[in-house]
């Protein structure tokens, strides 16, 4: 393996461990803040991170598998795992916010004020951009679909955090009721995109069985 090659995969391994351990903290303090805000946004915004967590976790296995020296048609069979892994979980976010914001909608539900959310929201506001960018590169250096798609991935979390503290603050500011269903509402269309796209990179790698 190429000397280049192998310190890109080593730095972009490197990069998705941090990834996980960033977003499982995300996970637990956004679901602790929005099962007690009663916020939808907020709980669709924790179930995306617990989904990047799984494909970040399986593109890591993807890079370890590489880095190890395993055959070209192994990695070719991890890219491929890792790009449904990534599509499935694109898919359950946009049930899960679905029915849980249409839900909202018609029992108008009202969520309160999260001080924990509206600190989380701005930490990963910070924290986000760096991980887009940094995937974007070795996706890039390495020709990764699977690296590309993750950093996708991580580019709906930043614009569902934008949009859930939106959310969170017309529902404060205003009283709008409606705006944190809504807010998670306009993740699904980015989303169900997404998720299409890495179904169909996807099927497009062929390796051989043995």
């Amino acid at each position: 393996m190429e000397t280049k090659r192998k310190n890109d995969l080593k730095k972009a391994r490197t990069l998705q461990i941090w990834n996980v351990i960033y977003d499982t903290i995300e996970v637990i303090v956004s679901l602790i803040a929005g099962i007690t805000a009663n916020s939808s946004a907020l709980i669709g915004w924790a179930l995306d991170s617990t989904i990047e967590v799984i494909s970040a976790a399986t593109l890591g296995w993807r890079l370890h598998g590489e880095l190890k020296g395993i055959d070209e048609e192994k990695v070719k069979k991890r890219k491929k795992i890792t790009l449904y892994v990534i599509a499935v979980s694109f898919t359950l976010v946009c049930i899960f916010i679905s029915y849980d914001s249409i839900t909202k909608l018609l029992s108008q539900e009202t969520a309160s004020w999260s001080t924990m959310g509206l600190i989380i929201l701005i930490i990963s506001l910070i924290i986000n951009p760096i991980l887009i960018y940094f995937k974007r590169k070795y996706g890039h250096k390495l020709d990764s679909p699977a690296l590309l798609a993750d950093a996708k991935d991580t580019f709906i979390c930043l614009y569902q955090t934008v949009v859930v503290l939106a959310g969170l603050l017309l529902v404060n500011w205003l009283g709008w009721w409606w705006a944190d269903p809504v807010a998670a509402l306009l993740i699904v269309p980015y989303a169900a995109k997404e998720g299409w796209e890495a179904y169909t990179k996807a099927r497009e790698i062929k390796y051989s069985i043995t």
